[in-house]
């Protein structure tokens, strides 16, 4: 598994690569086992799999989320070789940014609902960074999991309006026996909110309407942002913990029937 931390080292590297067929899946790091599983499916169906890990600080509206963000990079490094990574990419910010985020792809309409109603300027900084990643790496599939929906519908909506020549591949949410998603977030959830947090998905998949979700969540203690349903999917954000420990946590299901 090759490691690279110079952009330009890994452009030369995908230059020599050819005509393979990448896999691409980026990430920020502390993986987990729904990682694993976007990384084993690039395996599966690429030539070669580049993995990149980044802490992207400009889709951060928190600084103390970014300054509490896991940094895991050996154990990461031990995950994407066990997976069959073939390059890992972990690019300096020097590099990255070297314009100082005066350049950025900024959507209009979806990215100012749901998580982007409640955490401005998040998803610029994400459509920027994956436009920078995908125009570096050059992926034929870029993977992403559907647990943080809203993202996968604004990266698969950005390569379609640009054109972008690389397919954007949705994977199913990872979950623990309990029902809770995957999150590099749970690490840092205390034993009283771990013990909670399935509770989220629970009533998510309920019959009730959005609001009696809403006002079930908060009696258990739990901080909503939101719960909303569109197309069939109910999108939840919540937060656990007291005050500068509250971790937030995103959900999404689809629904069969939901009384509204």
């Amino acid at each position: 598994m090759k490691v690279f931390e110079s952009i330009q080292e890994f452009q030369a590297w995908r230059r020599e690569s050819g005509s393979n067929r990448i896999g691409f899946v980026p990430t920020m790091g502390a993986l987990h086992v729904g990682h694993r599983a976007l990384l084993e499916r690039s395996v599966a169906e690429a030539d070669h799999t580049v993995l990149s890990i980044y802490v992207n600080p400009t889709q951060f509206d928190n600084a103390d989320d970014l300054n509490h963000y896991p940094n895991r990079l050996e154990q990461d490094l031990l995950l994407a070789q066990a997976a069959g990574v073939d390059v890992v990419l972990l690019p300096r910010y020097g590099e990255i940014y070297a314009d100082e985020f005066r350049y950025v792809i900024d959507e209009r309409q979806l990215s100012k609902t749901l998580c982007g109603r409640h955490r401005e300027g998040h998803f610029t900084g994400v459509l920027t960074i994956v436009m920078k990643l995908l125009n570096i790496v050059r992926p034929h599939w870029a993977y992403f999991g559907e647990k943080d929906y809203q993202q996968f519908e604004l990266i698969q909506g950005m390569a379609r309006a640009f054109f972008l020549d690389v397919n954007i591949v949705p994977c199913a949410t990872v979950r623990e026996a309990s029902g809770l998603a995957l999150s590099s977030r749970n690490l840092r959830l205390d034993e009283a909110s771990r013990r909670l947090a399935p509770r989220l998905v629970e009533l998510l998949n309920s019959t009730a309407s959005d609001e009696l979700v809403t006002g079930q969540l908060t009696e258990l203690g739990f901080d909503v942002d939101y719960i909303v349903t569109r197309d069939n999917r109910r999108f939840a954000a919540v937060r656990l913990g007291q005050g500068a420990e509250q971790i937030r946590l995103i959900d999404n299901v689809v629904l069969k029937q939901v009384t509204l």
